[in-house]
């Protein structure tokens, strides 16, 4: 199963030039990477990303990440995947840019 992951383009270079990451500043705070499954990523952009246009979405093999990732209740009582491990840039599968287009992000067609 993919999961998501929502970045700026400042983190988004951070992770390419350092590696790894602890996340965006709510990672930091709370502990842990915060992913999204296909179904909440758009729901997750409209919350936590709105009007911003230079987000680059993540994808991760939930698998490859062993016990560090947790599913955990989360926005109206759903589970979310939380990562309480570094973030690697080899954890990744693949980037894609997030454009806003008319104030609503264009999520990859090929999201599973």
């Amino acid at each position: 199963m993919l999961i998501y992951k929502i970045f700026r383009a400042e983190e988004w270079a951070a992770l390419q030039a350092d590696g790894e990451t602890r996340g965006a500043p709510v990672d930091l705070a709370d502990g842990f990477v915060h992913f999204s499954t296909a179904e909440q990523a758009a729901e997750t952009a409209a919350k936590h990303f709105s009007g911003a246009d230079d987000l680059i979405l993540l994808a991760i093999d939930a698998d490859a990440l062993g016990d560090a990732l947790k599913w955990e209740v989360s926005r109206g009582g759903a589970l979310f995947p939380h990562l309480y491990r570094v973030l690697r840039l080899s954890d990744m599968l693949w980037a894609k840019p997030l454009p806003l287009v008319d104030g609503t992000h264009q999520f990859p067609k090929d999201m599973a």
